[in-house]
């Protein structure tokens, strides 16, 4: 047969030792046997194995003296193999767990006397080197004790037999075997210290592994237990883009998204912060933070028009391993549908309210202007009509600052921004001449020396509306006769500018309040209290911030924070660390 037929007739499958098929079975067969309950511990078992290594060798001198006869007094010889295997029923029967570990000590000791009894049956049998094992045995699991009585039986036996017995020469093998005998258990005594040592560290780091093993269970408890109860979504992703921690929480947002992707009818699954604007699936903020991104508050819209529609917040944070290398990212997202609803519900409100309003205060001032402006009108009579216009102007100024702010609340989606490349010196410059007359009336100083040519990637508009809220409170809260101070200055990456007064300064507990919306100070201000609030929200969204130091009675120091060009916008280079009270980004922050 050739050896294709050969090839054909027995297929290759069936000519190969299917390994897998034996360890099933072994693995099968080792499920079924069990040690008997005598054999349960480790005790029980090291007597059982060292007494049947010594058996297993007598049984053997057993099977060969039997058949073919035996040169010495078999009577002692019988009489030395029946005590040692007798010694090992002992070790297999006794439960060793029960007793004292002492007690074992009875089963060496025993085999020495059955030992001697077979060297004395026949001494030039080579019986003697069995006294190796019960040596061994004694001086390495009972220490000093089980060493002393190895090394002064065996070697005292031999020595004894030796001079007494007529049969033996007394020479070099009389006290070489005995001194070996010595040697070998001081030996064991040494490893059996080292091995006694070693099983006491290990179990002390047992323990401690063990100790340590259920504090973190606990803690992993407690984590998990902690992540299900809060309404944010939080996941963490491994440095590979896999997720290796869930909470509940973010299961039930998933599941919220899914019936809202479906009822997309087939379209774009998500949306920009502006509900309108496709988001790519590869763009998501998940997508994004898988890519190592990190970001703040991103909204996203899941769905098309209609009630499943959905949004998220989601917020990502990469983490650092100890030696300081990346290790994943932390993403926490909560839904947000309700409250831009209603965001969006309260911007239009104020927003038409506000355009209603605006069209006949407008119309108000413009016939007073006109009134005030009739020579034939009575110079008292004008006096309460520039009472009237400055009461309407200051009425339409707070309609204005409403209506601003509702644009530039934060998540809203009115505020448009027209970044470009400008001289932020010219419109800092332009606001401080506009406002030297009204510092003029009182004698108040706006000092532009510092000003200074400096790039800045902004809205120029929108850059004018802030500084003019600025250096009108410097020269709104300033003392009669004090001073304004403006000033510019760029590295080329970031962009300052800053506001001085010599007023009268804010408290260091209200300092903390300043940016938020309809504080105001004590005492002090007359104003809606929004202007700040509007002006540091359309610095960051420039990519800036605002931030501020006072001091009660000595005046207040306003810097803004600008990106001098696009490209600095994500350069981690832009952010600096400027001390006051604000809320400057933090390095590693992406804006957004």
């Amino acid at each position: 047969m050739s050896n294709s037929d050969a090839g054909d007739a027995y297929p290759v499958a069936e000519r190969v030792v299917d390994s897998r098929r034996i360890l099933r079975w072994i693995r099968g067969f080792g499920r079924h046997f069990a040690l008997p309950p005598f054999l349960d511990t480790g005790r029980a078992r090291t007597t059982a194995t060292l007494q049947l290594s010594l058996a297993a060798v007598v049984l053997v001198y057993v099977v060969i003296a039997v058949p073919w006869g035996y040169a010495g007094d078999l009577g002692l010889f019988w009489l030395g193999a029946i005590v040692v295997l007798g010694a090992g029923g002992v070790a297999l029967l006794v439960p060793w767990a029960r007793v004292s570990a002492w007690w074992i000590m009875a089963v060496p000791i025993i085999d020495l006397l059955g030992i001697a009894l077979l060297r004395q049956s026949l001494p030039s049998g080579g019986f003697g080197v069995l006294f190796f094992i019960p040596a061994i045995w004694l001086a390495i699991y009972f220490g000093i004790g089980g060493y002393l009585v190895g090394v002064i039986v065996a070697p005292t036996v031999l020595v004894t037999t030796a001079i007494v017995d007529p049969r033996q020469e007394v020479g070099y093998v009389t006290f070489s075997l005995p001194l070996m005998i010595v040697v070998v258990a001081t030996i064991s005594l040494a490893l059996g210290r080292q091995m006694t040592a070693q099983r006491l560290l290990f179990t002390r780091q047992t323990r401690t592994m063990a100790r340590t093993l259920r504090r973190a269970q606990k803690q992993e408890e407690l984590l998990a237990e902690v992540l299900d109860t809060i309404d944010f979504g939080v996941i963490r992703l491994a440095a590979d883009g896999s997720t290796t921690v869930a909470n509940e929480a973010h299961a039930r947002l998933q599941r919220a998204a899914r019936p809202a992707e479906a009822g997309s009818g087939g379209g774009h699954a998500a949306f920009a912060a502006d509900g309108v604007t496709p988001v790519d699936r590869h763009d998501t903020p998940f997508a994004r933070a898988a890519r190592g991104e990190v970001f703040d508050n991103q909204i996203v819209w899941f769905g098309g028009d209609g009630p499943r529609r959905r949004a998220l917040s989601v917020t990502a944070r990469r983490t650092r391993a100890v030696d300081g290398s990346d290790n994943g990212a932390v993403i926490v997202s909560r839904d947000v549908t309700a409250e831009l609803t209603a965001l969006r519900a309260r911007d239009s409100l104020v927003s038409s309210v506000s355009h209603e309003l605006r069209t006949p205060l407008t119309s108000i001032i413009g016939y007073l202007e006109l009134a005030v402006d009739d020579p034939e009108v009575p110079e008292r009579a004008r006096g309460y009509l520039d009472v009237a216009e400055r009461n309407v102007s200051r009425l339409l100024e707070i309609v204005s600052d409403i209506l601003t702010a509702s644009s530039t609340s934060e998540m809203s989606a009115d505020l448009t921004i027209s970044q470009q490349d400008v001289d932020i010196a010219d419109v800092v410059r332009a606001s401080g001449e506009s406002w030297a007359p009204a510092a003029a009336e009182r004698a108040i100083a706006i000092d532009m020396t510092g000003v200074r040519p400096a790039p800045a990637y902004v809205d120029p508009l929108r850059m004018r509306q802030v500084i003019d809220n600025l250096v009108s409170n410097a020269v709104k809260y300033n003392r009669d006769g004090g001073r304004v101070t403006l000033s510019t200055t760029s590295d080329g990456i970031t962009t300052m500018i800053t506001v001085t007064d010599t007023g009268v300064g804010v408290s260091e507990s209200d300092v903390g309040r300043l940016f938020e919306r309809f504080f105001r100070v004590a005492d002090t201000s007359t104003g809606t209290g929004l202007g700040l609030s509007i002006s540091r929200e359309l610095v960051r969204a420039h990519g800036g911030d605002i931030i501020v130091s006072s001091t009660a009675g000595v005046g207040s120091t306003f810097s803004v924070q600008l990106p001098a060009s696009a490209e600095s916008l994500d350069d981690p280079d832009a952010i600096v660390t400027i001390t006051g009270t604000g809320a400057a980004r933090r390095e590693g922050d992406q804006l957004t």
